[in-house]
């Protein structure tokens, strides 16, 4: 009778213990060695100590590199995390930012709508816009006071803030504003702080274009640009907005005003301007006689 094949368990399993025995008993010595408190034994320590150390630290070293990688991922998530907080405060402070300016800026408005006063000899007249064009080729709006109410064509209009265009036509209960923006517009300006002369010409874009400046390079974005006077349309200093350049490198001038969201008007009671006159009357102006011009031009002889 064949005797039966022994298997891997009946065969590794003797192996198992005596190796687990061994293990134990050099761990018992190695105890036993270590409490063993004499001159020799202390020497044979450290000679062990000295042969095992290299190569304990060539063992262990990748594992401390790979301790210290998990503590730097760790500290890279830490970042990450911070960077993200970060990121919505800062998301945060601009939304508080916006909400902080609109305020401001509707505080500045509705003081200067109940109180402020431009000029001690100049008065206002608040309306309503009630309408705008409507049309994107003519920039303009519509406010509830006319002659009644004693606006004259070509007064200056501003809300809160800064300059919004000019009466540029008048009934008995309406009147309309041309708005800085309207491609029409023409405004004498002065850039601040450098004091040139320069034509805030409207294109029936959000921001005018600034023109005829005599040192270009000397406007930079941020300047302020105020009515100069010039020509006596618009009263000297108005606020109209800053300097700012397009795409192109053209320089343009964001207006102070909120022209996309009018609510109120103040009508400049300006009765010491003088207004251009309408178009109509510059092409149909009366064409002296030949008798006329004649007198014209003998008075200065005759004198």
């Amino acid at each position: 009778m064949a005797k039966p094949t022994p298997t891997a368990d009946e065969y590794f399993t003797p192996l198992k213990r005596l190796f687990l025995l061994i293990i134990v008993i050099f761990c018992l010595l190695l105890f036993g060695l270590w409490r063993i408190d004499t001159p020799r034994v202390e020497r044979l320590r450290m000679q062990a100590i000295d042969v095992v150390m290299p190569t304990y630290k060539a063992i262990f070293a990748p594992f401390g590199d790979l301790i210290n990688l998990l503590d730097d991922f760790e500290s890279y998530q830490t970042l990450a995390e911070q960077n993200k907080e970060l990121r919505r405060e800062l998301q945060r402070m601009r939304a508080w930012r916006e909400a902080a300016l609109q305020l401001e800026q509707e505080n500045a408005r509705l003081l200067d709508l109940n109180k402020v006063r431009l000029d001690p000899k100049m008065t206002v007249i608040t309306g309503k816009v009630i309408a705008d064009s409507g049309s994107p080729f003519r920039q303009s709006v519509l406010l509830n006071v006319g002659t009644r109410d004693g606006v004259q064509d070509g007064w200056p209009t501003r809300d809160g803030i800064g300059l919004v265009g000019r009466v540029s036509g008048v009934s008995r209960n309406t009147a309309r504003v041309l708005l800085i923006t309207d491609s029409s517009s023409r405004i004498p300006a002065r850039i601040e702080p450098s004091g040139q002369a320069a034509i805030v010409s409207g294109d029936n874009s959000a921001a005018p274009r600034l023109e005829f400046i005599e040192v270009p390079s000397a406007a930079r974005p941020g300047d302020r640009v105020v009515t100069s006077g010039d020509g006596k349309v618009f009263p000297p200093s108005l606020l109209i907005g800053h300097v700012a350049q397009d795409p192109r490198g053209r320089l343009r001038v964001i207006p102070a005003a909120d022209i996309s969201g009018l609510e109120f008007l103040r009508v400049l009671r300006a009765l010491d301007l003088h207004p251009s006159p309408p178009d109509g009357d510059i092409v149909n102006a009366p064409i002296p006689d030949a008798a006329t011009a004649a007198g014209i031009a003998q008075t200065p002889a005759t004198q």
